[in-house]
């Protein structure tokens, strides 16, 4: 039986999670040795934009966060740490 996927957000955009997985195999392909160099040229040109892309949906989610987490409904001085990525230390 076929593997049902979710259906695509409007506009045909897709989700985070399939862009993502598109920009890692955009990776592995430039990283091949065997890949024209024209190929390699439009992979990375392809994962410039996803990259940005993904980049402005992330600060999406951080602004959102940010406004959920300083809402009303907030107790008052308590400062969760999310942790949502590491920040290199």
């Amino acid at each position: 039986m076929a593997k049902k996927t979710a259906p695509a957000k409007s506009g045909g955009m897709k989700s985070f999670e399939e862009r993502l997985g598109r920009l890692e195999t955009l990776g592995e392909q430039i990283r091949r040795t065997d890949i024209p160099l024209d190929e390699a040229l439009k992979a990375f040109e392809e994962g410039i934009r996803l990259a940005k892309a993904l980049e402005k949906d992330l600060e999406k989610i951080d602004n959102r966060i940010e406004i959920l987490m300083n809402s009303a409904d907030a107790p008052a001085g308590e400062t969760p740490e999310l942790e949502l990525f590491d920040d290199g230390d």
